[in-house]
Formats: structure tokens, sequence, C-alpha cells
């Protein structure tokens, strides 16, 4: 079946139908109404519902005429001829799509009042109020919202076409249930910055297109600049100037992407990196996922990824778990407890706390009543003081992926970096929009680009190390809307995507996962009350205390009940890195 014999099939069954996805009530007179567009079964889509919206009838009544209004925003992106039918002449001309969407909650409250006269017009004014969820930024960011969004609407009675809105607040406005039945959360990858060999994720909303397959809608997003959360913090394997020709199923099932633009066929420095963006951003959006992948510049085959074909580009160190247990550093097996690390950190030592590992375990930072001192995990190794601070003046220690080491220097407002490789003293690290602030934790990523920071008792931030002039700690930004209704007792990363927070009210304690991406917070139940978490991936690690009174390591399991990992005198559950 094609796609306009679909639309006309469906629009015979839509003689009375409900507006899917706002929430309201049947509009009379067939429409709006949707269609299934599935992409024609292509394996490189995924199917979506397509809202046909209806022009204003001059039957209807004001109620109708916004309850249409808002079907033809859903429509707009589709078809951007409708909406402007139901705006006056002076409304189109104030009236703008550009800026960011307002999400609204599906639930609405209408208030209508009685009308009145101005000049020879019946004005009608609506007052519109709903829980507003999020905004969908410009640049695809789906940033979290509390409150409610409140907006009056007038009308005007125009002779023989109806009702007309004659002032209407500039943006699109729609509904959770049309962001999810159009728009997709979508991971998009750049490379980390300052040359690392590692990827980047992004992630997105993108709206699904009845002309395109979701796979090129997400190659062609991956094109451009990524969100503002990683402006100046990351690059991409593609030159300027790239477009996406086509991407389509081939032979023997593999999808072939072509490419043009100034790609140097004969230079394959870059292949790996534009490959690997290419793969991943498939792949971990459930497209073309176990499927060869064929580029094309130009229609002549570039390179070929093979499914399963791992280059390291999402390493997160070492995958090794770690704790404490009477001031001394010890591994852990499959079983439990594990032996001490070699050298002093594995040696039991009174007032060092807050250890952390770099990112294959070969060193050591722990915190002390003096500073920060690191030590390297061999039998020859001496702690060495590299940082000084008192430890109210100081965050924990945090390192990076390129080896150097970091902190907040709460007593003088600066954030601090320290690299081994060089034993210069530690270098204040730029932090513009950390000026003024009461800094408590600073985390970075296992991606070595973002950094995920708590300010007073409960308010948790991300932001990310940008490269342009200088390194600096940029783009901070809240990171949920959502507030934690307690004190932050401690956080850790536990992918590129999530961060785990845990919170302390007066009912008892919460263990959030946080999604960085679109601020989504997931709950993780409890049964222990824990000091400490740490994770890597699915491995998620908590210092609890027993019945007993005794220091003990849970972990989390699939069906998210926590077992004892190991039952007595074990403190600090670490990783490297996170």
């Amino acid at each position: 079946m094609t796609r306009t014999s679909r639309i006309r099939a469906a629009a015979a069954a839509a003689a009375a139908v409900v507006l899917a996805g706002s929430g309201c009530s049947v509009i009379p007179v067939s429409g709006p109404y949707m269609v299934n567009d599935s992409g024609s079964g292509d394996p490189l889509s995924k199917p979506f519902q397509r809202m046909i919206a209806t022009r204003p009838q001059p039957g209807w009544s004001a109620p109708d005429v916004i309850k249409g209004l808002q079907a033809a925003m859903a429509a707009y992106a589709d078809d951007p001829t409708v909406l402007p039918q139901y705006l006056t002449p002076e409304a189109l001309k104030s009236w703008s799509p550009a800026g960011a969407v307002t999400v609204l909650d599906d639930t609405w409250n209408w208030n209508f009042d009685l009308g009145e006269q101005d000049g020879t017009e019946a004005v009608q004014k609506v007052s519109v109020k709903a829980p507003q969820i999020a905004r969908i930024e410009e640049d695809d960011t789906y940033v979290p919202q509390a409150g409610d969004w409140t907006r009056t609407i007038e009308l005007v009675k125009v002779e023989g076409a109806g009702y007309r809105v004659r002032s209407l607040p500039p943006g699109l406005v729609l509904t959770k249930s049309d962001v999810d039945r159009a728009y997709r959360p979508t991971k998009l990858y750049y490379l980390g910055g300052g040359g690392q060999h590692r990827l980047v994720v992004d992630s997105v909303r993108l709206r699904l297109k009845p002309a395109k397959t979701y796979a090129q809608v997400i190659l062609e997003r991956l094109l451009k600049a990524p969100s503002a959360a990683l402006q100046g913090a990351v690059g991409t394997g593609f030159p300027a100037g790239t477009r996406i020709e086509s991407v389509r199923s081939g032979e023997d099932e593999r999808v072939v992407v072509n490419l043009s633009g100034p790609i140097d066929t004969l230079d394959l420095s870059g292949e790996d990196a534009l490959m690997a963006q290419i793969r991943y951003s498939l792949n971990n959006n459930d497209v073309a996922k176990g499927r060869v992948i064929e580029v094309q510049v130009d229609g002549e085959q570039y390179s070929v990824s093979q499914p399963n074909f791992d280059q390291g580009w999402l390493d997160n160190g070492a995958n090794a778990d770690y704790y404490v247990t009477k001031g001394a550093v010890h591994y852990m097996t499959n079983e439990g407890p594990g032996g001490a690390i070699a050298g002093p950190a594995g040696q039991p030592r009174e007032g060092y706390s807050n250890f952390a590992l770099s990112k294959q375990g070969d060193l050591v930072a722990a915190q002390t009543s003096t500073g920060i001192s690191v030590t390297p995990a061999t039998q020859e190794g001496q702690w060495q003081e590299v940082i000084q601070g008192a430890p109210q003046d100081l965050t924990a220690p945090s390192w990076h992926r390129d080896g150097s080491l970091w902190t907040f220097d709460r007593k003088n407002g600066v954030v601090l970096r320290y690299d081994p490789a060089t034993g210069r003293p530690a270098q204040r690290v730029a932090a513009p929009g950390l000026k003024g602030w009461d800094v408590t934790r600073l985390r970075i990523a296992r991606d070595g680009v973002r950094v995920v920071l708590t300010t007073g008792e409960n308010l948790v931030h991300v932001g990310a190390l940008t490269q342009a002039g200088g390194l600096k700690l940029s783009n901070v930004r809240v990171l949920t809307a959502r507030d934690t209704g307690g004190v932050i007792e401690d956080l850790a990363w536990r992918d590129d995507e999530h961060v785990l927070v845990l919170v302390k009210r007066q009912a008892g304690q919460i263990l959030n996962e946080i999604d960085i991406g679109d601020g989504d917070v997931t709950e993780i139940p409890l049964k222990n009350r824990l000091t400490r978490v740490a994770a890597l991936n699915e491995h998620v690690l908590a210092q609890a205390e027993s019945d007993k009174g005794q220091s003990q390591i849970l972990e989390l399991s699939q069906d998210q009940s926590w077992t004892t990992k190991i039952e007595s005198d074990a403190e600090t559950p670490l990783f490297p890195l996170g």
C-alpha cells in the first residue's frame, strides 16, 4: 500500500476520532487523525504515527478551534501549511515556530470566558494551564522542566470563516503524547577531546520524518554540531561539508551509507574515527545492529565495518573492583574478599580516606589531613602529597582517563588539575561558571569529557571539559528539574549516560539513577542504610551497615535486589575512574 493510499484509508476511518496525543475531546467534521508510518517495513527505520491536521471549519466552536490548533502544532514539522489557517493575518505576522518546543502533560485545563465585544469583533479569551514536562531546544536537547505552563489565547469570530486565533505566543507547544509519538530518544557519538581514542555520547530527541528512514535522520544529525552540553568539548571525523546522500539496505543485508563531500578516499587516517561514529550511532539506537556497514563516497566503496568489531572506542579502563579495609586498598574476587594491592596503598594506615584509582588502577590517590597524596600501586611506591589543603577545603580526588588528578579547592574557589607525568604543581583550570558556587563534590566521567558536581547540600550539575581557548570546565547546567528532597550523601558515575545519587531524607534514604541526557530519575530500592556507592556499567556496589553494626559491601543484582558481597570489615567500594 502506498503512503497516499494509507492516508486515504485512515481518513475514511476517521469520521469521528479523539485528538490522539493531546488528551482532548472529539473534534467534529472528520479530523484531525493519525496514520501509521512504518517506513514501508524498512529495518533502518522505526514505526511511528503521523498526525494529519485539519483546517478550521466555520461551524467549529472556540474550544474546537483551540484543540485543532494544538493538533496543527503537532503536525507542523510534517505539514506547515495547516497551522497558519488558524491565525488571523495579524497573528500570523507576529507568530514564529522558531525556538524551543514546549512539552506539556497530556492533561490540560481550559477556561473559556463568556466572550466580549471588541469594536465589531466578538472576542473569546481562552486560558490554558498544564504542567510543563520539558523543553526540546533547537539543538534537540531534551531539558526537563517543573511547574505549570499558563497562557491566554485570544480568538475572534471572522464572518463566514468561524473563529480564528488573534494572539498566540511564539513557538510550538506539544503534549507528552505528541512527543512520544513523533520523537525518539537518540544517542549520537562524537570524538573525545584532546586527541583521545574515545567516543562520547550526546543524548538528544530527534523527530522522525515520513520521507526518511530513522537511520538517515540519525546520520544527518550526526553531521551537525553536538548539543550545547558538549559544544567545544568533542570533535568529529567528518570533514566540514560532508553530506548524507542515502542510507539503504544492500546485498547480504548490509547497510550502505553513501556520503559526498570533501572526504579524501586516498587518505585513510580518519577512517577508523568516522566509521566508529557511524557504527555506534546506528547500533546503539537499535538500527543496523548485527549488520555489516558499508560506507561509500560518491557511490564508491570507502570502508566496511564488520558487526561486533570493537576497537575500544567506549573503553572505561580496568574492569576490576576494589574496597578498603582498615585503611588499606584490597581487590575483590568473584567470591568476595581479595588480597591487598601492592605498595603503600595496600598497607593499613590511619588518616587516609576518599581513595581513588586511576584508569588502570596503577595509581592511587587519597585524602589526608593536609591534602591529597598519590602513590603508585607498586612495591617501590611511596605516598607523595601533590595538592595541599584541609579536608573541608578540597573535594575528594577524581582521576581523569588521561592520567591527571582533579579536585575543587573550596577555599580559593578554583578547579585544580595535577598531572603525575610532569610532576609540576597542580594547575588551575578555568571554570568561569562556578564563580561563587559552593562546590561540594566533583567527579570526572570515564569518557574524559563530562563532569558531575554538587553544590550545597542537594543540587546536582553536569558540565564538560572544553578545549577551545585552553582547557576549561564549561557548559555547566542543573542535571534534573526534580528536587532531591534531601541531603546528598554520595554520588558516582554509573556509565556514560547515568549518575547514581545517594540522598538522605527525613523518611529515609533513596538511591536515584539520573539520566544526564533527559534528566529522567529512576529510584533504586534500598533495604540497608548505605554510606557510599560505586558503579561501573551494570556493576553497582555500596557500603552498608549490617544488622550487627558491621560495615559490609553489597552488590546490586539484576532484579534490583541487594546481596552481600563482603560481610564485614569492608568499606568504600571502588572502581577505576568514575
